[in-house]
């Protein structure tokens, strides 16, 4: 029996460790028959070596990718093409940053600099990103992004809270002027997970202990693969007519007041 992505080509940004929901996404993505590309920035070694721990690692290469600098996305649909050939069919984007200034309770203080980064690297992003590598996508695909909730005001999120309100609201304009070319945009809202993300928030700890007392579903910090299942169908034909959504993976704590 194929797999939901039999067939399809899939470039992958954020694959920086095992923990990382991109990880999982990449590696259920080659299970689903998937072939696949990643993206990796500021340390694409990094990347190559936890890409060895893939299910089908001798086929997969990573490309040196800062989303913020003209330069690299300008070249980018080319490596692509000689990699994958002249078709991609969906791209995940998991990427987000904030300068340490911009997190922790400091938002108040937080300079406009700062916040121009955030909004930068985890919001603007998802369209240069896309854009990127449109030329590829003339048969239609699946655009697939990260959120964190942004409904609410998070401990110690600060300036990333408004950035990934950013990106939601991205996701949907994306949404809006992609249709015609058959091509989705969709997040997955994900809750908390020990990855490398969180690792440099300040505070983290406290953000992730609502989950004990107020999700339905038990939540475990420790296992990204729920979140990378739910990229993996987004991507597939499973959603054809699904596009400008947010779904949660949150264990259910988003429908919950108190």
């Amino acid at each position: 029996m194929s797999g939901i992505l039999e067939g399809k080509r899939i470039l992958i940004t954020g694959v920086l460790m095992e923990s990382s929901i991109a990880f999982h996404a990449a590696k259920l993505a080659q299970e689903q028959g998937a072939e696949i590309i990643l993206t990796a920035w500021p340390r694409p070694t990094l990347t190559e070596r936890i890409a060895k721990k893939l299910p089908k690692p001798e086929n997969v290469k990573v490309l040196e990718l800062d989303v913020s600098n003209d330069e690299h996305l300008a070249r980018l649909e080319g490596q692509v093409r000689e990699h994958l050939g002249d078709r991609l069919d969906g791209i995940v984007h998991s990427i987000g940053f904030a300068p340490q200034d911009a997190l922790g309770g400091n938002f108040l203080n937080t300079p406009f600099e700062s916040v121009a980064t955030a909004m930068h690297v985890s919001a603007f992003s998802l369209k240069s990103l896309t854009m990127a590598l449109l030329p590829l996508m003339s048969e239609g695909g699946s655009v697939v992004g990260l959120t964190f909730d942004a409904k609410f005001a998070w401990p110690q999120y600060d300036w990333m809270g408004p950035a990934k309100a950013a990106l939601e609201a991205t996701s949907r304009y994306m949404a809006r002027d992609l249709g015609k070319q058959n091509i989705r945009c969709n997040l997955i809202s994900a809750g908390p997970l020990g990855s490398m993300a969180a690792k440099s928030i300040p505070g983290f700890g406290e953000l992730a202990s609502v989950w004990d007392s107020r999700s339905p579903l038990e939540w475990e910090l420790s296992d990204p693969e729920p979140a990378g299942r739910g990229i993996v169908a987004l991507l597939s034909d499973w959603f054809p007519k699904t596009t400008g959504e947010i779904i949660h993976v949150d264990g259910g704590l988003h429908a919950i007041g108190a």
